[in-house]
Formats: structure tokens, C-alpha cells, sequence
């Protein structure tokens, strides 16, 4: 009877290469799935309206009532604390942004008060 005298064979390391092209693709993509869920669903909607509700408010503040941002951040209702906002002092625009999910703008005109951009 032969004896097979065939040393194994070692494991090819084009297998291990694909993972450093694959994996990160992969995380990207599974990154990208679950932003988008987030930005489409019911969260992302209400991201959206905070940011709006913000904008309006602080508008108001600001431009009709003539008071500074620090008197306006008073008027924030509970939960609203992680809405970011800029004042545009020379366009009269208040922007308010939901990080990674909304930003709207409200701007304010003499004749009409504050109103909201479109998103």
C-alpha cells in the first residue's frame, strides 16, 4: 500500500486581502442602512419638526420680541436641548439643526414676522 507523501497545502492569503477590501465596505454600508432609517423614519420626522419648531421660536424671540439668544434658550420646552442654533444677524435667519438629522430655518420679515423655509 503507497503512503501519500503530499505535504498540505498552506491556505491561500488572497482570503485574508478580500477582508481588508470587504469589511470595510461592508461597515460603510451597514453605516449608510442605518442613518438612512433613522433620517426616513418616525425619528427623522420629528428631528425635522423639532428643528422647525426651534427655528420659529427662537425667530420670534430674537427678531419680534428684541431679545438676545441667551433670554431666548429660555424658552426651549423639555427634550429640545440637543437642537443646535445659529443667528444670522445681518439676514435675519435663525437656523436650528438636529445634528446628523435636520436643519431647518425660520426668517423674519417686517411685514410678515417669522416664517419657516422650506425643507
Amino acid at each position: 500500500m503507497a503512503t501519500d507523501t503530499r505535504q498540505p497545502q498552506p491556505r491561500p492569503r488572497h482570503r485574508l486581502n478580500r477582508w481588508w477590501i470587504w469589511g470595510p465596505l461592508l461597515l460603510l454600508s451597514l453605516l449608510a442602512g442605518g442613518w438612512l432609517g433613522l433620517k426616513y423614519s418616525s425619528t427623522g420626522k420629528r428631528a425635522e419638526l423639532g428643528a422647525g419648531y426651534i427655528a420659529h421660536v427662537v425667530c420670534s424671540c430674537r427678531y419680534v420680541g428684541n431679545r438676545d439668544m441667551a433670554s431666548c434658550k429660555t424658552d426651549f420646552e423639555p427634550g429640545t436641548e440637543i437642537v443646535d442654533v445659529e443667528d444670522d444677524t445681518a439676514a435675519r435667519r435663525i437656523t436650528a439643526s438636529v445634528p446628523l438629522l435636520a436643519k431647518r430655518s425660520a426668517q423674519f420679515d417686517p411685514e410678515y414676522g417669522c416664517t419657516l423655509d422650506k425643507p
